[in-house]
């Protein structure tokens, strides 16, 4: 499938009566994502984030554009949490019953060395762990609210990086570690491939949901961040590519503000923008790894769910 054309203000359907949950949703891809779908009159968005503050910087930064906050809702959310994660999905479930839209966009990339609350490595406990944990605890949410939206939907943001996965990714005895004998470029890279390896998943067990992974494009939002105040040279080199290459958020955001809302998106795919299918890496097509992935997965969500 080939690019295709997809402006939020036109193609957007309706949001009205609709729930919805960004990660992450105070900056960059995930504050844009807001943006947008404010415009289309959801019942209410949840913006999960870390801290108040946060929230409430980006609150003001949707007004200053125009945006009605009204549906905007505070979620407390860590990523790199279980605990937080556990208390997020609660709190969520004092305020709601339904979930139409879970977009996980939140990310870390090429981090320094370092370990989540729980001890995963910290980016694929960030980016994979921490979703697919807040995921399995919303999705009685998720599944309720199948029975009047035949439509209900989870996004999962990844990114082209995952073809910069080693060979053999999942080394799960690895994963309760800093994984120190790994760049942080290869870290990052597996669980970007985690991303679509588990949203794949999902959709075979959840044919009521559709789950989608997206690839962003190469975007100038800052995640980049960590590279550019590591080095002065890779930092250097790092500004230069994204002055000529990246895209700014409002077309960033595009590949999943359509995964979450055109008619036309399938399950189980992962979309490069926008909309384009057969891009991904052969390993990110690899049913076994995925497989291996998930088992893994569900038993680690098990231990922490006692």
């Amino acid at each position: 499938m080939g690019p295709v054309k997809f402006s939020p203000d036109t193609d957007i359907p309706s949001q009205k009566g609709k729930v919805i949950l960004i990660t992450g949703g105070n900056s960059g891809l995930g504050l844009e994502t807001a943006r947008q779908l404010l415009k289309h009159e959801p019942s209410r968005i949840f913006l999960a984030c870390r801290s108040k503050a946060k929230f409430d910087q980006a609150v003001n930064e949707l007004r200053q554009g125009g945006a009605n906050t009204d549906a905007i809702s505070f979620l407390a959310l860590d990523l790199a949490s279980l605990a937080s994660i556990k208390s997020a999905a609660a709190e969520f479930q004092t305020s709601s019953t339904r979930l139409d839209i879970l977009i996980n966009n939140a990310g870390i990339m090429m981090t320094p060395e370092g370990r989540t609350e729980e001890g995963y490595e910290i980016q694929i406990g960030t980016n994979h762990m921490g979703h697919a944990f807040l995921t399995h605890l919303l999705l009685p949410n998720l599944e309720e609210t199948t029975k009047t939206n035949p439509d209900v939907r989870i996004v999962f943001l990844s990114s082209m990086g995952e073809s910069m996965s080693p060979k053999n990714p999942y080394q799960f005895d690895q994963f309760n570690t800093t994984m120190s004998s790994y760049s942080s470029t290869s870290r990052y890279a597996i669980s970007k491939l985690a991303n679509v390896h588990y949203a794949a998943a999902l959709a075979e067990r959840y044919p009521k949901i559709k789950v989608i992974s997206v690839h962003p494009g190469v975007v100038q939002t800052n995640l980049a961040a960590p590279i550019i105040n590591h080095s002065l040279i890779l930092g250097t080199i790092t500004r230069l590519v994204l002055s000529f290459i990246a895209v700014d958020a409002s077309k960033g955001a595009l590949n999943q503000l359509w995964a979450a809302t055109d008619p036309k998106v399938e399950s189980g795919v992962f979309y490069h923008p926008v909309g384009v299918t057969g891009k991904g890496s052969k390993l990110s097509q690899d049913k076994d790894a995925r497989e291996e992935l998930w088992e893994w997965t569900q038993q680690e969500i098990k231990q922490h769910l006692g």
